[in-house]
């Protein structure tokens, strides 16, 4: 238990990890949100209690402004001045709203003099303000000032009883904040609770996805893990996501080939064991007989002795044919490129083999369309030519003919060679090229063949980025055609 734990915190804390990628993205998607509105309804409370506040103390500065002019505050009219009680109710006034909002009211007359100050500071003082100035002139102003906790704001004395609604005060007037600053903290506090529970929240949601949502993934590595150590060779199925789907069939596609070519290699291992013994069998028979004959005539050694000569050079042949064939496998070394006349290695080719064909009366015919110069192995790309042409002749019917042609496009040349020969059957034509595979075996080891011709050659056309097909028709003949690139690839 405590192992499990230990691991799925490991995996949290790599970055490497899809685990950790999902943890820390779930606890993001928790946990910004949560900070963004925290502090969104934090500045939007501010902000409308600053407003509330503002518009609630100008409408009482309104009221007590028209109070100044119907009391003639300021003496402006000369045949009435205001009762020394209407003028202590109005100074009671602007007192009581200094007293409920913690602040300090000035009124200003139009001479920038201060008439009367609720901290008796600076009655009978000139004031030159921006913000007074600016009231003067028609344009209220307020102003939150967060770093020293008050509000400023001017609010304009207007005479309505003339014409043109002269203004001839101005009030400005501080108040403090700390009853939206005490609201505040205590919201915020509120708040901090609420997000800190958000990010529990946030975290264990996190914890649990990242577990949940990679758990198929943690399923497909375990099932490969199974298949890598060796308890089993079935196919895996983890259909939980479209990417496990995806991740699996190409595992599967993966393990099937691997089983093909693990097959392939035990054929391949049973098929040289029992090529290589058949020819080590008849050497033994042959000696075996030589030695219970003690006195056996010169004739019959020496026949024998041929015979296991020719054994030996089976043998001897089978073994070169599988270090070819091993070699091409490998890719050992790269292809050793030139540019080759393809015309004159064929017409060599076809030079080295016409006694074979002679010898078995086939006629043997060479159509080349065009000359053809290509940048491939020469040594790969003779013993392509070479093994089908060989087969071809020796396959072929007495009296039978082959016919290789040669062609070429832009991109590619063709290398076709057609006989009138036995023929393949249909159902044999898709392991022709299956090492040690013989359509016919006792005509094979009739005429030396070992099976791997065909396999060797289609390793050095793929080799090549070629290709090689067939089209046969049992008893009458049969076309391979190879086609190669003219401008070569470079192998390994």
């Amino acid at each position: 238990m405590m192992n499990n734990i230990f691991g799925e915190l490991k995996r949290l804390l790599s970055l490497r990890s899809l685990q950790a990628r999902i943890f820390i993205i779930v606890l993001a998607a928790g946990f910004i949100p949560s900070v963004i509105v925290r502090y969104g309804i934090l500045d939007n409370y501010e902000d409308h209690s600053v407003q509330q506040r503002i518009s609630n103390v100008q409408n009482q500065l309104i009221i007590v402004g028209n109070h100044l002019i119907s009391n003639n505050y300021f003496n402006t009219k000369p045949e009435g001045y205001s009762s020394s009680v209407s003028r202590d109710v109005i100074n009671a006034e602007l007192e009581m709203i200094s007293n409920l909002y913690e602040g300090r009211v000035m009124i200003i007359d139009s001479g920038l003099r201060v008439v009367k100050d609720t901290y008796d500071i600076s009655e009978g003082k000139t004031i030159i303000s921006e913000e007074v100035i600016r009231c003067f002139q028609g344009v209220n102003t307020s102003n939150y000032d967060k770093d020293h906790g008050y509000i400023e704001m001017t609010t304009p004395i207007i005479d309505a009883t003339v014409d043109s609604s002269e203004i001839v005060g101005v009030m400005l007037t501080s108040i403090s904040n700390e009853s939206i600053v005490a609201t505040l903290e205590v919201l915020n506090r509120k708040s901090v609770l609420v997000q800190n529970l958000m990010v529990v929240v946030a975290v264990a949601m996190a914890v649990v996805l990242s577990i949940i949502l990679t758990r198929p993934f943690n399923r497909v590595s375990e099932a490969i893990n199974e298949v890598s150590a060796g308890y089993s060779d079935e196919s895996i199925s983890v259909p939980d996501y479209a990417e496990t789907i995806h991740i699996v069939d190409a595992f599967n596609q993966l393990l099937a080939r691997m089983r093909a070519l693990d097959n392939s290699r035990q054929e391949f291992v049973e098929n040289v064991s029992h090529e290589l013994k058949t020819p080590m069998a008849a050497i033994k028979v042959l000696a075996d007989s030589l030695l219970v004959q003690v006195d056996a005539p010169a004739e019959l050694y020496r026949e024998f002795m041929e015979d296991i000569v020719s054994e030996i050079d089976r043998e001897n042949q089978i073994i070169t044919d599988l270090l070819a064939l091993v070699k091409m496998d490998k890719k050992a070394h790269e292809l050793n490129i030139s540019s080759v006349n393809i015309n004159e290695l064929a017409e060599l080719i076809l030079k080295r083999l016409r006694p074979l064909a002679r010898k078995k009366d086939v006629e043997l015919v060479f159509e080349s369309m065009r000359p053809v110069t290509a940048a491939v192995d020469e040594v790969k790309m003779t013993l392509v030519m070479t093994n089908l042409v060989e087969n071809a002749v020796k396959y072929n019917k007495e009296h039978g003919w082959v016919k290789v042609e040669l062609d070429a496009d832009h991109q590619y040349f063709t290398f076709k060679v057609s006989d009138s020969g036995l023929g393949i059957p249909e159902d044999a034509l898709s392991h022709i090229y299956e090492r040690f595979y013989r359509v016919d075996k006792s005509h094979s080891r009739e005429i030396g063949g070992t099976g791997l011709g065909l396999a060797i050659t289609k390793s050095a056309v793929l080799m090549h980025r070629g290709a090689i097909t067939v089209t046969s028709v049992e008893g009458e003949g049969s076309c391979f055609a190879v086609k190669i690139p003219l401008s070569g690839v470079t192998g390994g």
